[in-house]
């Protein structure tokens, strides 16, 4: 998967002539109809309910909510949008490690530690074999393992690690830099620091193995959420290589085991990961041996994305994209009182209840000159396999979509003075986003966190690399009661207590003003884009703005 080609790419703006920028003058004006907090109520309910089995993909609780979408989605007045069809096959790999082994890490003289699976390290593997088994693979640590030739940065460089277990830390160099400056876009995250793509990347260098040094500040979550995660079914796309470009195994550790690692090695973990920060660092050779193994039960399957389209009354092939994931991770950790489904309440149910409220409010206004679509994707919890299936497999021409919102996990937290957007000054939609907000009394403002990443970990990415313009934001971060503060301690509670865990369940005492609030910009930002003839573009300069204007030239 070498989303890297497309997410650092340099660019130079080109004009198109078929194209009709935005003007923010022409913004047609739009009256918001009466949206139903009872249906955002209903469906985040009902597809929290237990019998859903926490919406894993290929499972019972996948049923489910397929055929409960089909009937929503007709019910509100939509059309089935794959030609005739409710949905889109999207051939997954289903792979669940089983008997899995601790890690031992040995030295040259043979003395050896021992490591618990899911408490201290998780692993599993991307290659559809019934067995993998790591035996004595040398170890090195190859800081943040970034390969970037634009900003000769290497950290691979003058080692060879072929069938070798490489550690690795997660985020970017410059993750703790105050500001945006600095070799990787300083506090803000680039691709370069997402899991992804370190096991990309180790993959592309012939390890054996890659492991992530969890440290819960660069990762934006802590453990439970690695060990809930990262255990039990994981989803990957099908390859036709079986995955044999994989890496034999992936995982994490804790970040205090790292630090037993490094002294029996004779270094300092601190000052290791100090000293990569640095241009220049040199990978680091352990002198030290990983062992571990595991089975895999190994399935293919067909999830499915569930697609329904309103048609535009005078361009409707011109299409406006409304999207939301309807997984999440089925069953898994159990909590303490035993409760082992993740039932994904939050996340990210209130995000497909929010494509079956929208569109019952654009069948209450009517039809609007272009057609929306509205996608509930899978797989997004296994790395947004979902709506990149869809995003290279389009049922409607990415060519002739407009743009797109991206719906995902709608804060309860209650009203908002201010609204997140993830990725502000990306694109022209930011123009359709402040007037929407500005209709509603509220100011867009950049996220607070760029350095957790957000915008590389949810559906709108699969269809910005690819060229169409999407927009993200988040409730925000300034609460009428209780301003930033108040904020800050529910997303913190959120994080610690109920994300990826079985705490994420519906609650009938949550408010929903202020998720009806965000709902009436999502309603207003999309309507907007149906209600013109312009083609909002990415900003010049923006790494997607190449990709875009070759496929409104049809190249």
């Amino acid at each position: 998967m070498r989303l890297l080609s497309l997410a650092l790419v340099s660019v130079v703006a080109l004009t198109t002539a078929c194209q009709k920028d935005v003007a923010v003058d022409a913004l047609p004006q739009v009256t918001v109809p009466a949206l139903s907090e009872a249906t955002m109520k209903d469906v985040t309910r009902e597809l929290s309910l237990d019998s859903y089995e926490g919406r894993a993909p290929g499972s019972v609780g996948e049923e489910k909510t397929v055929a409960y979408l089909i009937a929503k989605f007709k019910a509100a007045g939509l059309e089935p949008g794959n030609n005739g069809s409710w949905t889109q096959d999207v051939p997954l790999i289903e792979i669940t490690a089983k008997n899995v082994s601790a890690l031992t890490i040995a030295d040259r003289s043979g003395k050896a530690m021992s490591f618990a699976y899911g408490n201290e390290y998780v692993i599993g593997s991307y290659r559809e074999t019934p067995k993998t088994d790591i035996k004595q693979s040398e170890m090195v640590f190859v800081g943040h393992g970034i390969v970037a030739p634009e900003k000769g940065w290497n950290d691979y460089a003058g080692v060879d690690v072929k069938g070798k277990t490489v550690v690795v830390m997660v985020n970017d160099p410059d993750f703790e830099n105050e500001g945006l400056d600095g070799p990787f876009g300083g506090k803000a995250m680039t691709y370069y620091g997402r899991w992804t793509y370190k096991f990309e990347e180790a993959a592309r260098q012939g390890a054996a193995a890659v492991l992530i040094i969890h440290d819960t500040a660069p990762a934006a979550y802590g453990w439970n959420v690695v060990n809930s995660s990262w255990t039990g079914t994981q989803f990957l796309a099908q390859s036709k290589d079986g995955g044999k470009s994989q890496t034999k195994a992936n995982g994490w550790i804790q970040k205090s085991v790292a630090k037993k690692i490094f002294a029996a090695a004779g270094q300092d973990l601190d000052k290791q990961m100090a000293a990569a920060k640095q241009k220049g660092f040199k990978a680091v050779p352990l002198n030290l041996t990983a062992s571990m193994n595991f089975e895999n039960d190994i399935a293919r399957k067909a999830s499915k994305n569930v697609i329904g389209v309103m048609k535009g009354s005078k361009r409707p092939d011109e299409y406006v994209l409304y999207t939301a994931h309807w997984d999440h991770l089925g069953r898994c950790t159990a909590a303490a009182d035993g409760d082992d489904i993740c039932n994904g309440a939050v996340d990210n149910a209130t995000g497909t209840a929010a494509l079956v409220a929208l569109a019952e409010g654009f069948a209450k206004a009517g039809a609007p000159d272009r057609s929306v679509v509205f996608l509930a994707v899978t797989a997004e919890e296994s790395g947004l396999l979902g709506s990149k299936f869809y995003a290279e497999n389009p049922v409607f021409p990415l060519s002739q979509t407009v743009g797109g919102v991206n719906m995902d996990a709608f804060s309860m937290s209650g009203p908002a003075k201010n609204l997140t957007v993830i990725g502000k000054g990306k694109s022209q939609l930011d123009l359709y986003l402040e007037a929407a907000a500005k209709a509603e009394g509220r100011t867009p403002e950049t996220e607070p966190t760029p350095e957790k990443g957000f915008y590389y970990r949810s559906d709108h990415f699969s269809f910005a690399k690819l060229g169409v313009p999407m927009v993200y934001f988040e409730g925000g971060d300034d609460l009428v009661t209780g301003g930033k503060a108040a904020a800050k301690a529910a997303a913190e509670d959120y994080e610690k207590n109920r994300y990826h865990a079985p705490g994420d369940e519906f609650d009938e005492k949550w408010d929903w003003s202020g998720v009806m609030s965000d709902l009436k910009l999502y309603y207003r930002i999309g309507r907007m884009l149906a209600m013109t003839d312009a083609w909002p573009n990415w900003n010049d300069g923006d790494e997607f703005r190449a990709v875009r204007d070759k496929s409104r030239n049809g190249k």
